[in-house]
């Protein structure tokens, strides 16, 4: 699509979690945006397969730079479809890699196989998840020669260096510091295809990645994804979080693997809980007259998700590189994001169509000036905001 021929056009940052093959769900999503023309991106913040996303419609546009004529949206798209179809095919040809070499790529982007046991998905990845939290399992022992097939598949999709060389989108990848614990940014030369993998090291599965002297461990721990570096290194305030992590579950969780599943989802979702506190703080802030608007942004904050239809799927799922699965959240993406655009591309640029306060936030939200259904001045109600 020419978006030259499109007088509506609204600049965005994208914030995209990880979620292993989930990530194909944030896929879809990023495929309609591009397909639909009106959106251009300003920044992209993404974590372990966020990470993968970001890099891989990144490297799509800087791709289209030096072809004249090229259609950058389109080649953004093309790289999305090579990284994930990829992704099927590396799962569909397992049984003809050494399992040595497989294990790792099994783990996080294939079923779990290489750890044996029978029974279901589930079933496996809570004996893995069990074995490690036991002591039992270490990647220091089941892979003590670090190997990593899937750092040399995002070698071979991506060109790090043009990708750095591309200042029209920044993209920043998070990974967490295992000595201190801090989020750690990765962007412009910084960003490597070793990072990458830095954001996504599972420490169950892989060793620490090492840069720098420094070791890293996945960046869900400290950001899922990180917001900041959206706010403060890019121009346009509004930021669509591509959620794929659920918030809320009404279940309560019996069996191991469940229990497993769900105290994984809360962990990842911490750190994005904490930064959406803190937008939500300045915020209201700014809209009591306490901050001065020149020195602080007023971030407009969006989300799309897959809600009950994403949530049907279990955590164990995450780790499965089955064709029909990855297709079918890649359409659950698309689907998602054409019903988004439908009702809230309006709002870029215009206000807020998360209720930060009701979706993110606890009884213990700091007081600073409240309307009368303690939402933040301004912010839509429950009625007219859905993600």
């Amino acid at each position: 699509m020419n978006s030259s021929n499109i007088p509506d056009r609204r600049r965005i940052n994208l914030a995209l979690q990880g979620g292993g093959s989930h990530g194909a769900f944030t896929w879809g999503v990023l495929d309609a945006l591009l397909e639909d023309g009106r959106i251009e991106i300003d920044g992209i913040s993404g974590t372990s397969a966020g990470a993968m996303n970001a890099v891989a419609l990144a490297h799509g546009l800087a791709q289209a730079n030096d072809k004249p004529g090229a259609d950058p949206r389109e080649a953004a798209r093309a790289a999305l479809a090579g990284f994930w179809n990829g992704i099927v095919d590396m799962g569909a040809v397992s049984s003809s890699i050494a399992q040595a070499q497989r294990a790792p790529f099994d783990i996080l982007f294939g079923g779990l196989g290489a750890l044996g046991g029978g029974g279901s998905p589930t079933q496996r990845w809570s004996d893995a998840m069990a074995g490690f939290w036991t002591g039992t399992v270490s990647p220091y022992q089941s892979n003590p020669f670090d190997i990593n097939p899937l750092m040399k598949f995002v070698e071979s999709q991506v060109d790090f260096q043009r990708l750095a060389a591309h200042k029209a989108t920044k993209v920043f990848v998070v990974a967490t510091c295992v000595q201190t614990g801090k989020a750690e940014i990765f962007s412009g030369k910084r960003l490597t295809a070793k990072a990458v993998m830095a954001s996504a090291c599972l420490p169950m599965v892989f060793q620490a990645v090492e840069i720098e002297g420094n070791h890293y461990w996945d960046g869900g721990y400290s950001g899922n994804p990180a917001i900041h570096p959206l706010i403060y290194k890019c121009d346009s305030r509004d930021v669509v979080l591509v959620q794929i992590n659920p918030i809320k579950r009404d279940k309560v969780p019996t069996t191991a693997a469940a229990i497993i599943d769900r105290t994984s989802e809360i962990t990842f979702n911490g750190a994005l809980n904490a930064e959406m506190r803190a937008i939500d703080f300045v915020k209201r802030l700014l809209a009591d007259g306490k901050l001065d608007p020149a020195r602080y942004k007023n971030v407009l904050m969006h989300r799309i998700d897959g809600g009950e239809a994403l949530e049907a799927y279990d955590a164990s799922s995450k780790s499965s590189t089955d064709g029909k699965l990855i297709h079918a959240l890649r359409d659950l993406g698309v689907e998602c994001a054409r019903q988004w655009l439908g009702k809230r591309f309006k709002s870029l640029g215009v206000a807020d169509t998360v209720n930060i306060a009701r979706d993110y936030l606890d009884a213990l939200r700091v007081p600073v000036h409240e309307g009368a259904d303690g939402a933040a001045p301004g912010a839509p109600d429950s009625k007219t905001a859905p993600a």
